[in-house]
C-alpha cells in the first residue's frame, strides 16, 4: 500500500491500522490510549498541525470519528540518538542494485532509538534514493554486505534469490580459543575441521535472544571451517545454509567458540552502552548469485576485517 507522504530525511512514513470499532470515541482518543508512553497532548497537536493523514492524504483532526478510515500515516517522531561514528561504504551502485559495506553498530533500518543512525537511512540521504529498500538484512553487532534495492519494479527478484536460497552468503567470525584447543589436530565441538552443526531455533515474542528446541527437527544448518588460530583465538569461515535469527552466534556457542564480544551467547549479559572499542567479532563477508534480470554471476566481497583476527587469516 503505498504511502501518502513522501520519504523525509530519508525516513518514510509510519503506517498505522486502526480498528473499525471500539470504545475510543474518536482516532485521538485510541492513540493516545495506544500510544500510552508518550504525552497526550503532544499528541494532539499533532492533529492540530495536520501530520496525521488519511490514505488520500487528507489531515485528521482531533475529532475525526473511529471508524471513518482503516490506516493512518504519520512520520515518527526523531529520538535523541546516540551517534555512531563508523561510516558505511558504497561497493557497488547499478540501475537495480546498491550494495554497500555495513559498520558494526549501525542497524540495518530505523528502530527504536535508531532513525537517522541506520544503514537504510543514511543510504537514502547519502544516494538520493527515497525508494531505496534493504533485500535482507543483518543484525545491528554484525558488519558486511548488505543489498539494497533501488527500483520497486525489480526488486521482488532479487528478494527472491534470498527467499529460495539461491544466494551464497560467506562470514567471517573470530571467537577465544576453545578449551583443550589441539593446534595438531584442530577440532571444534568434538569433531574436525569442516564442522556441520544444525539445531532447532525459533524467536519466541518478548525475547531479544532466540530459543534453542532440542526436542524438534533442525530448522537451522552451519558449516564451520577453519582459517586460522593463534595462541589467543579461533578464526573461522562460516557458511550457512538458512538464515535462521542469530544462527552463526547461537552454533559457535552451542559449539563451545562463542564469538568475542557477543552480549548474547552463551551467555545474556546485562544490557549496557556500546563499547566502539569492542565490536562483535562478525563479519559478512562475501556474497555470490546469479543476477535475476542479467543472468550474470555476481560477487561481492567486504573490504572490512575484523579486528581480533590473526595476521596469518585469509
Amino acid at each position: 500500500m503505498p504511502s501518502p507522504l513522501p520519504v523525509r530525511d530519508g525516513v518514510g512514513a509510519t503506517r498505522l491500522h486502526l480498528p473499525s470499532e471500539g470504545r475510543w470515541p474518536t482516532v485521538a482518543a485510541y492513540m493516545a490510549e495506544r500510544f500510552f508512553h508518550l504525552d497526550p497532548e503532544r499528541l494532539l497537536r499533532r492533529f492540530d498541525r495536520d501530520e496525521i493523514v488519511a490514505r488520500d492524504g487528507s489531515p485528521l483532526t482531533r475529532e475525526t470519528p473511529l471508524g471513518v478510515h482503516e490506516f493512518v500515516w504519520y512520520y515518527r517522531e526523531p529520538p535523541v540518538e546516540r551517534d555512531i561514528p563508523f561510516e558505511i561504504e558504497v561497493l557497488h551502485r547499478d540501475r537495480d542494485l546498491v550494495v554497500a559495506d555495513k559498520p558494526h553498530f549501525l542497524p540495518t533500518t530505523p528502530g527504536g532509538k535508531y532513525l537517522q543512525n541506520s544503514a537504510l537511512v543514511r543510504l537514502r540521504n547519502l544516494l538520493g534514493i527515497p525508494e531505496l529498500t534493504p533485500i535482507h538484512r543483518l543484525d545491528r553487532a554484525t558488519a558486511g554486505l548488505l543489498m539494497f534495492s533501488v527500483r520497486p519494479e525489480t526488486r521482488g527478484a532479487y528478494q527472491l534469490l534470498f527467499e529460495n536460497r539461491r544466494v551464497e552468503k560467506v562470514y567471517e567470525a573470530v571467537s577465544a580459543l576453545p578449551e583443550g584447543w589441539d593446534p595438531a589436530r584442530p577440532a571444534l565441538g568434538g569433531g574436525p575441521f569442516p564442522v556441520v552443526y544444525r539445531n532447532h531455533i525459533e524467536k519466541l515474542r518478548a525475547h531479544v535472544c532466540v530459543h534453542v528446541d532440542g526436542t524438534r527437527e533442525p530448522n537451522s544448518e552451519t558449516l564451520v571451517e577453519l582459517i586460522s588460530a593463534d595462541d589467543r583465538v579461533l578464526h573461522t569461515l562460516l557458511r550457512p545454509h538458512t538464515g535462521r535469527m542469530h544462527q552463526l552466534r547461537v552454533h559457535l556457542a552451542a559449539l563451545g567458540a562463542g564469538i568475542l564480544h557477543d552480549g548474547f551467547y552463551p551467555v545474556l549479559l546485562p544490557e549496557a552502552p556500546d563499547d566502539f572499542a569492542k565490536p562483535l567479532q562478525l563479519l559478512a563477508r562475501e556474497l555470490r548469485f546469479v543476477d535475476p534480470l542479467s543472468g550474470e554471476e555476481r560477487e561481492f566481497r567486504t573490504r572490512r576485517r575484523l579486528q581480533e583476527a590473526p595476521l596469518s587469516g585469509a
